[in-house]
């Protein structure tokens, strides 16, 4: 797999493209404004032609550029079912700018997996950010793009409509029985390792409720 990453946007989101080495083909993960400029490049740059565009969850900084990006590539829009009304009808709390609406083609699900050449993403349904927050999953290369369900020492706020700190608890407690040396690669600040978590990640899923 190859793998470039750019931090973008008023609220510093990490926007990610994967793409596979042999057959060229690519994935946009939370495509934020403003990405598109930087994506088109690297995409002509790297001979890679975008397949999917997916959104981790339903808040305007992990879509902002979704709509012109898809309008740009051809690329489907891909988010969870219970995200999609926030894709299509953006609430864009505190955005300094408009967010455009854009609409998935493609239903995220629970145990679903994203194929594009030899890379196999599954699909983790997450929710406590959001009602339809997903986490992707590449086994092979030990890598998880969490989204705002987990971040280097912490989580995705859950005070925001269809946050639910119970639900985000029992998905930190999933995600803590991934492989230690998965290197997770959130949606906001540094990458970090499950093993580096753990300590905390452990007493989410004894307790099934948040560190106070």
């Amino acid at each position: 797999m190859e793998r470039i990453s750019r931090v973008v946007g008023p609220a510093a989101t990490n926007v990610h493209v994967l793409a596979d080495e042999r057959t060229r083909e690519a994935i946009a993960i939370d495509t934020a404004i403003p990405s598109l400029a930087w994506i088109a490049d690297e995409l002509a740059a790297r001979d890679w032609t975008l397949r999917l565009i997916v959104a981790t969850h339903g808040h305007w900084d992990h879509f902002g550029d979704t709509a012109a990006v898809a309008e740009t590539t051809g690329a489907p829009i891909a988010a969870h079912a219970l995200d999609r009304d926030a894709l299509q009808h953006p609430q864009p709390l505190w955005a300094p700018f408009p967010i455009p609406p854009c609409v998935p083609a493609v239903e995220l699900a629970e145990g679903g997996e994203i194929r594009f050449g030899s890379i196999r993403l599954g699909v983790l349904h997450t929710p406590g950010h959001t009602p339809g927050s997903v986490c992707l999953l590449s086994a092979d290369d030990g890598l998880l793009f969490s989204g705002d369900t987990l971040f280097a020492a912490g989580w995705g706020r859950t005070d925001l409509p269809g946050g639910s700190e119970d639900e985000i608890a029992l998905s930190l407690a999933r995600l803590s029985e991934l492989e230690p040396p998965t290197i997770v690669l959130p949606g906001h600040g540094r990458e970090t390792t499950i093993a580096r978590e753990l300590p905390w990640l452990e007493s989410v899923r004894a307790t099934k409720r948040l560190p106070l």
